[in-house]
């Protein structure tokens, strides 16, 4: 594979995780979008929900623009990648399957595409990262 493919599997590995942590946002900043998400009919959701996922949503703003960072320069920043899949999808999966063993406020199945994704996204990220180590000791 040669060094521009790799910085490829890079990009779109940043860019994927950017439009996936900007549409996650919908959700987090619209109780009425997230509840229709997870098939929750009539989610209206206290004022401590909707702080934590404002705050939530700040970090996942934050974390939309560093993978874009992150392009800017493929292969030296390519460690935003791991970090990426631990802690943030890893938590984010985690907390999903919490929130589906502790309580009956969505049903599992509901949460199986976003398992997947969730699955899909880690690969794409452990490939791209593998894929390119010792590249970010050259010039890009």
């Amino acid at each position: 594979m040669t060094r521009q493919e790799k910085i490829r599997w890079l990009r779109r590995s940043y860019w994927v995780g950017a439009v996936a942590d900007a549409l996650t946002l919908v959700p987090m900043l619209s109780p009425k979008a997230g509840g229709a998400m997870f098939g929750i009919e009539d989610f209206d959701p206290p004022y401590e929900y909707k702080y934590a996922m404002g705050m939530g949503a700040s970090l996942m703003a934050g974390w939309t623009l560093l993978l874009l960072w992150a392009d800017r320069k493929p292969a030296e920043r390519r460690g935003v990648l791991p970090l990426t899949i631990f802690p943030v999808i890893f938590g984010i999966a985690l907390s999903g399957a919490i929130t589906v063993a502790r309580s009956d406020l969505v049903e599992a199945r509901k949460m199986i595409p976003l398992a997947i994704f969730q699955a899909a996204i880690t690969a794409l990220f452990a490939y791209s990262y593998l894929v390119t180590r010792g590249l970010e000791k050259r010039p890009s």
